[in-house]
């Protein structure tokens, strides 16, 4: 089986940056929302990005037209009919994602690989409601998509190894670089990532030191090109606590358990950069 019609669910900046990668590479692909805007607004964010490509030379104007041409709305899960592969990229929220992919199981090829974007949910239990659990995979990729080298694989429990095999040979096409991680909440990634920004939320929150300077010791100590609190307001604040909380209850150690500070804004809905506040103030 060669890979070459995609289909990406969720049109948001994960969902619409693994569309354009894909358009990129040459697949054609289905980028799918529940409605309408949710689909312009992701075209409107690839449009800006490859014109920014052709403004600085690195494609032409031609090669941005052919590439959004291979890209084409759905708004109906029914158009994975046809597909080779479907990577999910919808809200991180179990039960979302274990709808979607009951829906896809019916609808999609017998061949078709179901791929999650998840970055720490079980893939073993998202496939757990498919009758192909062996043709289900994560790909885990990382933001700003057109942008990050890295995509984490993520064999579930039953993912067989010639699907292994495609969706690394697929991610090379779209010029990234495949990295096998074996299924644990967070992955690597996540795991690694998100309890240094606990621990930096936790630093602010016992007085330690005020929000600039741990940032400061991140960046100008240890070479971390943004500080922690900068990066969990652009991560989200949301995100963040959801993935302790995937990673607490997972793991089931003290060490993940979230910040009351981060409930706190979390529940005061400073989100970080898309809400306006977070850590800090944006116009």
């Amino acid at each position: 089986m060669t890979i070459q019609k995609v289909m990406v669910i969720g049109a948001g900046q994960m969902g619409s940056g693994i569309a354009q990668v894909c358009a990129q590479a040459g697949f054609d692909v289905k980028l799918n929302d529940i409605k309408q805007e949710f689909f312009e607004r992701g075209l409107g964010v690839m449009t800006k990005n490859l014109s920014r490509d052709v403004e600085k030379g690195r494609k032409t104007e031609e090669e941005k037209q052919a590439i959004l041409g291979r890209i084409t709305m759905s708004l109906d899960l029914r158009d994975a009919a046809d597909v080779d592969i479907v990577i999910e990229a919808a809200v991180e929220n179990m039960e979302i994602k274990q709808s979607i992919f009951k829906q896809l199981d019916a609808i999609a090829p017998k061949h078709a690989i179901l791929a999650t974007n998840t970055s720490s949910l079980p893939i073993t239990e998202i496939a757990a409601v498919t009758e192909r659990p062996e043709q289900v995979i994560g790909m885990h990729f990382m933001n700003p998509v057109p942008v990050m080298k890295l995509v984490e694989i993520i064999r579930g429990l039953a993912t067989a190894d010639e699907v292994y095999q495609k969706v690394e040979e697929m991610t090379r096409k779209l010029d990234k670089t495949p990295v096998e991680v074996n299924d644990f909440p967070g992955f690597v990634s996540n795991r690694i990532l998100l309890p240094m920004i606990n621990e930096a939320i936790y630093a602010l929150y016992e007085g330690v030191a005020s929000k600039e300077a741990i940032d400061d010791v991140m960046k100008m100590g240890m070479n971390h090109p943004m500080g922690p609190l900068t990066l969990a307001d652009f991560i989200g604040l949301d995100t963040c606590l959801s993935i302790m909380e995937i990673l607490h209850e997972g793991l089931g150690d003290s060490k993940y358990r979230p910040c009351p500070l981060l409930r706190k804004y979390v529940a005061a809905g400073w989100l970080g950069k898309k809400s306006g506040r977070g850590f800090y103030i944006y116009e």
